[in-house]
């Protein structure tokens, strides 16, 4: 992946890489020069997939002085571009992205390293003088981003035994279990996402409170943060859903999948499972056509929309906009001066 930094801007060490475009001066001066009286410490744009999340961030960026950081845990994958909606370099119209490309596709991910990651990437731009325009619809990811967020412990003998459990049953069934044990944390976690079902089964355990009773309140790390969700009826969002399948097929995700599997992508524990790269490795595997490879993906992708946009309603701090308002972009910063 082409990782390139404009003169003079600072390179992150390690894995926390930044993704960036030429600037290009074709946004209009008279919002690009728009400042706040009173910036926030960090803005944070959430919704559902496919509503326009990552256009919105790079305009506020653009017209705030900001960067980006990406809360969407697909997208640390390198390599996982086109069924991830990665913004081309173009699209970036010369704002930084930070956290892209950061993970093979054979790393487990780890909410509590994307944790430490994001803080490290936040508190540099803020260095800067620059504001961190958060992007992402993984809500527990943002939640990590934006909040006192802390993991409670493992026991190595009974996460051992669930994995043992999910070899045997399989995900769906664990799933099945821990919607009945605690349906929150059950509607933000994705029946195909063994790992994840294993981890929140075993705090149940351990703790002997649901999982999703370990979500900290909603009490910000920073002082003072605005949340702007976008807001998509649910017929038009399943539209938008379906249009953005076709155009990643179009655009070569099979052939994308093709290579990643060279890199272990079947192997991989997270990456493997995410949506659209599991369907396409299914039909390279034989089990199933092309057809019913993508319609699966359109299909398990609005499903997720709903869990996104259920995980997102609940946060009462978010500011919700229309995302096909004409004047999206002015009412986003009035919320934020």
């Amino acid at each position: 992946m082409d990782i390139r930094e404009p003169p003079g801007f600072p390179r992150l060490d390690g894995a926390a890489l930044v993704r960036t475009a030429p600037v290009q001066p074709a946004y209009t001066r008279s919002v690009a020069t728009i400042k706040p009286v009173t910036s926030p410490d960090v803005i944070a744009v959430v919704g559902a997939t496919a509503a326009g999340k990552s256009d919105l961030a790079v305009g506020l960026a653009l017209a705030l002085g900001g960067e980006a950081v990406n809360a969407d845990s697909m997208q640390l994958y390198r390599g996982m571009d086109i069924g991830t909606a990665k913004l081309a370099p173009d699209e970036m119209r010369g704002v930084p992205h930070h956290l892209l490309d950061v993970w093979d596709v054979t790393v487990t991910a780890s909410v509590a390293e994307y944790q430490r990651l994001c803080e490290d990437a936040v508190a540099r731009v803020r260095a800067r003088g620059r504001l961190p325009v958060l992007v992402g619809g993984s809500g527990l990811y943002v939640r990590a981003a934006l909040d006192h967020l802390e993991f409670p412990g493992t026991d190595p003998r009974v996460r051992a035994r669930l994995e043992g459990e999910l070899s045997e049953v399989g995900a769906a069934a664990l799933h099945e279990r821990l919607r009945r044990s605690d349906p929150v944390a059950a509607e933000a976690i994705l029946p195909s996402n063994g790992r994840r079902i294993v981890r929140a089964l075993e705090v149940i355990e351990i703790s002997g409170r649901p999982f999703s009773a370990t979500m900290p309140e909603h009490r910000y790390r920073y002082g003072s943060v605005t949340q702007i969700g976008l807001a998509v009826p649910r017929d038009e969002l399943d539209e938008r859903i379906a249009l953005r399948v076709e155009r990643m097929w179009d655009a070569g995700l099979v052939d994308e999948v093709r290579g990643l599997e060279k890199r272990g992508l079947r192997d991989g524990l997270t990456a493997g499972r995410a949506l659209g790269y599991a369907q396409v490795l299914r039909f390279l595997a034989g089990e199933c056509t092309e057809e019913q490879a993508k319609a699966d993906t359109i299909r398990t992708t609005r499903r997720f929309a709903r869990r996104q946009e259920s995980w997102f309603r609940r946060d009462p701090r978010v500011h919700w906009l229309p995302y096909d308002d004409p004047d999206l972009l002015g009412r986003a910063l009035r919320l934020v001066r």
